[in-house]
């Protein structure tokens, strides 16, 4: 059987962790997006304020399969 996917790239966030950005960002994409197959992370940065991390940034690429 054949298949076609598209891939799309989002971002997510989290005051918590990396994890937590990327779960974020996979659960947000679920709610429009059926049939996600795969995730890439492209890159993690951060903010900063007063010295301290405040925000744990990734960006990943969604994978998910193009249905009839």
């Amino acid at each position: 059987m054949n298949s076609v996917f598209k891939l799309i790239e989002i971002v997510g966030t989290s005051s918590d962790s990396y994890e937590e950005a990327i779960n974020n960002a996979i659960n947000k994409a679920s709610q429009s997006l059926k049939a996600i197959s795969w995730f890439e992370v492209v890159e993690q940065r951060g903010a900063v304020k007063d010295g301290k991390v405040v925000e744990y940034q990734v960006i990943i690429k969604v994978g998910f399969k193009l249905v009839d």
